[in-house]
């Protein structure tokens, strides 16, 4: 009891921080149809391309609801907002693996050079789901054909940081689709702006994600009718999921052995409804870590996510192991593991 109230004593306003965000987004979570800011997602639905960039890549994030846009201080910064990429301690480099739905699996790559106050990265983003039975209309059974779609997005990122207080980083990248004989690409770009609130353990982030070109497909497929056999060779273009995402974290409570970290993010898509996610971390002696979070507005998604990691120390070098899961309601789970090693 004394402990507690020591802990209250000395974090009231983070505690009641804490307590408004929670109560605002489970208010909101019932109107999860409407949206703070005016979009046409709604309408929308399904009509963007490139929909493998929208999965998230990294262990802890996915362990925090997705939620964490301003406080990614590592390679991840490269997928979720370049302008924390400056702001890594040191050069870094980043692998992790995401156990997709039916067996899909997904890779991801990055690195991050420290130069003083600027930062240099490069990423790859790669999907591949593997062979599958071509099915249609005719042929709910199969047709006797397989086929594969591949998915990858290369990227090279700036970011400089300005001041102890402010940051900034763009990121270009080439993203490619082939499903069947059909190819997309595309160039799109992220930017992303972070600012921290003096000392007060207050920071917050604002992201805008895959906006740029739409990609005219090439190629040629063909599809039974009942006139026969018709090969399609004109597509529409696709374009890219552009969002705007804003983000906040902040440090509800610290001390020599436990730090407690809460998030809170907003995601405003193109192509589908508005949605945003809260989440905690809890730090033990630097080392190790455990996180939940929770996202709203997603379709089948009952229960929060969790995840857990720690870091080995290795002589003069760090070691970072973290998993994430997460779960849907018909689909399953997902399992997803990152591997970041400082240099």
């Amino acid at each position: 009891m004394r402990l507690m109230k020591n802990i209250l004593n000395r974090v009231p306003l983070k505690v009641i921080l804490l307590v408004v965000i929670s109560v605002f987004l489970w208010s909101n979570s019932a109107k999860a149809q409407k949206s703070i800011f005016p979009s046409l997602g709604d309408s929308r639905s399904g009509t963007s391309g490139f929909q493998f960039l929208k999965i998230n890549v990294d262990a802890r994030s996915a362990g925090m609801g997705n939620s964490n846009i301003a406080d990614a201080f590592d390679a991840s910064s490269l997928y979720f907002n370049p302008a924390l990429a400056s702001r890594v301690d040191k050069s870094q480099f980043y692998i992790s693996h995401t156990g997709y739905f039916t067996d899909v699996s997904m890779n991801y790559l990055s690195y991050v050079h420290k130069l003083k106050t600027v930062s240099l990265g490069g990423s790859l983003m790669y999907l591949d789901s593997g062979e599958m039975n071509e099915t249609d209309e005719f042929n709910p059974l199969g047709t006797g054909r397989v086929f594969r779609t591949i998915h990858l997005a290369a990227g090279v990122t700036f970011s400089q940081q300005l001041s102890d207080l402010f940051s900034y980083g763009v990121s270009t990248k080439y993203v490619e689709e082939k499903i069947e004989e059909i190819k997309s690409q595309s160039l799109i770009f992220d930017i992303g702006f972070f600012y921290q609130v003096g000392t007060t353990g207050l920071r917050f982030a604002v992201g805008l994600n895959n906006f740029g070109l739409d990609a005219t497909p090439t190629g040629e497929t063909i599809r039974p009718t009942t006139d026969g056999i018709v090969t399609e060779t004109n597509f529409e273009d696709v374009s890219p999921p552009t969002m705007f995402q804003i983000g906040a974290a902040y440090e509800a409570f610290k001390n020599e052995t436990l730090d407690v970290l809460v998030t809170g993010q907003l995601i405003n898509p193109s192509d589908n409804a508005e949605r945003y996610s809260i989440g905690t971390e809890i730090t033990f002696m630097d080392q190790f870590f455990l996180r939940t979070g929770y996202e709203f507005g997603l379709d089948e998604y009952l229960l929060p996510s969790a995840g857990a990691g720690f870091i080995l120390p290795l002589t003069k070098y760090d070691l970072m192991i973290d998993y994430g899961f997460s779960a849907r309601e018909r689909l399953g789970s997902i399992h997803r593991f990152t591997l970041k090693f400082n240099l």
